[in-house]
């Protein structure tokens, strides 16, 4: 039997077992890092709404958005994206509701990673309560970024070019149009030609990927003022101060002037209806703050008593079995708390998990089953908390 102790490791280390837009979770969350932007944008903004002549379902399609260019009301619109090996292209369902009256720009993004499912149901939620009479400014809504990922309810882009790739297209932003990869080429043309001229702000929402499952919680860089300000708008569970990872499309945007975080609604593949509703609270909260609607403030991060926290420790499976886990999300635990128990298919035991260091339950594995070095909880905690010392103080 092993009583693994895991070293606070470096996030590369554990870069494939993400959890939802962090992908690789930075342990100590520590500086901000310098983003290599990589190709620069082809377009230096929206020289107008670019329609292509097309009609799907009723709907205009476009391959270039100038919120400026539309009357005040709500917009329906296909963004045509990227190539397939067909010839055709992929579409990306897009929604604006303009004001009244001028005002902030916000951007609303789901479906970067396909199996992400609630944050599209939080975008219909929200758009379907806007009143453009009512507004100042405009709401785009993006439901289905990756539009082939979606379309196979799978986390990465399933592209063709050399073989099948799987792609995470969140880590390729802000793209490259001219780039030989399809979804480095899609990104380029959906941040350059429908994003970065329409926005003021900008909330990317994601869920936990397939097998995890998180609590409410953002991935956000807390150095940022404006950023900030929204993200202790919405009444959740945790906060992950953090850059997270250079592609990320929150990073691509901030580096282009537009403050952005990433919402995470916790597990993937279904509506998590309790958790959509705190989501959809605090993107109207995030409207009522820039003055897009007006109304009385819903709850915040202040009375959901959210958890700031600068760092996030993996605990890794010693062996492949059947795990059984010992500890719930959002649970308090402290150093050398036993967390997780693995067995084979004998019954026996043959790993026992603890953590090294007190924090929060921040995710944790859904699958019964591991392998070797796969990551079964994640623990989310404050680095100013001595290792050994009280986990939260409240």
């Amino acid at each position: 039997m092993t009583n693994r102790r895991n070293d606070e490791i470096d996030r590369r280390d554990f870069m494939l077992a993400s959890v939802g837009a962090l992908g690789a979770a930075a342990l100590i969350a520590g500086t901000a890092q310098a983003q290599d932007a990589g190709a620069k944008p082809e377009t230096s903004g929206a020289a107008g709404t670019a329609f292509t002549g097309d009609i799907i379902d009723g709907k205009q399609v476009i391959t270039a958005l100038d919120i400026s260019d539309l009357e005040p009301g709500k917009h329906s619109f296909y963004f045509r994206g990227a190539q397939m090996p067909t010839g055709q292209h992929w579409y990306v369902s897009v929604m604006v509701a303009k004001g009244a009256a001028p005002g902030k720009r916000l951007g609303l993004i789901s479906g970067v990673h396909g199996d992400e499912m609630s944050p599209i149901h939080t975008l219909q939620t929200v758009m379907n309560q806007l009143d453009p009479a009512q507004m100042s400014g405009s709401v785009i809504a993006v439901f289905d970024l990756s539009r082939p990922a979606v379309e196979a309810m799978s986390r990465r882009w399933h592209s063709s070019g050399r073989g099948m790739d799987l792609i995470d297209i969140n880590r390729a932003f802000p793209g490259n149009e001219n780039a030989p990869e399809a979804s480095t080429r899609h990104a380029g043309l959906v941040f350059n030609r429908l994003l970065r001229p329409n926005l003021d702000y900008g909330l990317d929402f994601h869920t936990a990927a397939t097998a995890m499952d998180a609590t409410a919680f953002h991935l956000a860089r807390m150095d940022q003022p404006d950023v900030r300000a929204m993200a202790e708008l919405f009444p959740i569970d945790q906060i992950f101060d953090n850059f997270g990872e250079v592609g990320l499309l929150a990073n691509a945007l901030i580096d282009a002037g537009i403050p952005a975080l990433t919402p995470e609604i916790g597990k993937p593949r279904v509506f998590d209806h309790a958790m959509i509703e705190l989501f959809v609270e605090g993107t109207l909260n995030v409207l009522k703050h820039h003055g897009i609607i007006t109304g009385p403030m819903g709850r915040t991060g202040a009375d959901s008593g959210v958890f700031i926290a600068d760092g996030m420790l993996p605990i890794l499976t010693t062996h492949g079995g059947f795990v059984e886990l010992l500890v719930e999300l959002n649970e308090v635990v402290v150093e050398g708390q036993k967390v997780a128990i693995q067995r084979n298919t004998f019954g026996e035991v043959v790993a026992e998990y603890t953590t090294p260091r007190g924090g929060e339950v921040g995710a944790r594995r859904t699958d019964a089953t591991a392998e070797e070095g796969t990551p079964i909880v994640f623990i989310v905690f404050d680095s100013a908390t001595p290792v050994g010392g009280d986990a939260i103080v409240e």
